[in-house]
């Protein structure tokens, strides 16, 4: 069996993908300070048969000064991670609030992978 996930940020129908630098970083935070965005995270577990599950998320970040969005970039948090940062990181100073799983902001939806678990028949040890 192969497990996999990969999360996805949405803004305004915009995926703001993995950010790459910290140039892209503080412009994907200095986007998403005081609004609203979508957090899709798919989830699959590939055996004999393969089963697939979306988890949707809706994420409030509030307003964040300049001097806070870099001192996260500078961090090298944000680097690699959709929307340029990490819940489970120094970022969860930004979140108003999550409607939806935290587990999958955070990357692995534990409701859905425990799901595909069960429909798989495998041990959930």
């Amino acid at each position: 069996f192969v497990l996999g996930a990969d999360t996805s940020v949405v803004l305004d129908d915009q995926i703001l993908g993995k950010a790459e630098t910290e140039q892209q970083a503080m412009q994907m935070l200095q986007t998403l300070s005081g609004r609203m965005h979508t957090v899709y995270t798919g989830v699959a577990l590939v055996g004999k048969t393969a089963n697939v599950r979306i988890n949707c998320n809706r994420v409030s970040f509030r307003p964040l000064t300049v001097e806070e969005c870099l001192h996260y970039c500078r961090s090298g948090e944000p680097i690699g991670k959709a929307g340029g940062y990490a819940v489970q990181g120094e970022a969860a100073k930004f979140i108003e609030r999550i409607e939806g799983s935290y587990s999958g902001v955070m990357g692995l939806p534990l409701y859905e992978t425990a799901e595909l678990i069960r429909l798989a028949k495998l041990p959930d040890e």
